[in-house]
């Protein structure tokens, strides 16, 4: 694990592979109960879950709801930052974004990051 305990989660990925959020999301949550700094850096489909009500749903039986994993990362202290390009050529609204989130493209990303190296993971 990185030395400075930074771990950035890419989501491209939305509601139309509910999967892979929910995976993104176990994966961030663990990385929290780890006491990591974690931040998803959500791009294409993906902007749609930092707004309120949108990170809904379950991937399979058995599977942890969405919005829990989604609560459970908020709770924890996980930012969400959102791809600006994605999120405002699809008409969205920045101030309906929920509390753990901003916009922040690949320089905010990298400043987050810092001198150190981060673990990254994609989905």
């Amino acid at each position: 694990m990185a030395a400075n305990g930074k771990v950035v989660i890419n989501l491209a990925t939305g509601l139309e592979d509910t999967e892979r959020v929910m995976i993104a999301f176990l994966v961030a949550t663990a990385a929290l109960d780890r006491g990591k700094h974690v931040a998803m850096f959500l791009t294409k489909e993906a902007v749609r879950l930092a707004l309120p009500g949108h990170a809904l749903g379950t991937a399979c039986d058995g599977c942890p709801p969405v919005e829990k994993l989604f609560g459970q990362y908020a709770d924890g202290g996980g930012e969400l930052l959102v791809c600006p390009i994605c999120f405002n050529v699809r008409k969205l609204d920045e101030a309906s974004l929920v509390a753990n989130a901003r916009l922040a493209g690949a320089t905010p990303l990298w400043e987050w990051i810092g001198d150190d190296d981060a673990t990254v993971f994609s989905y």
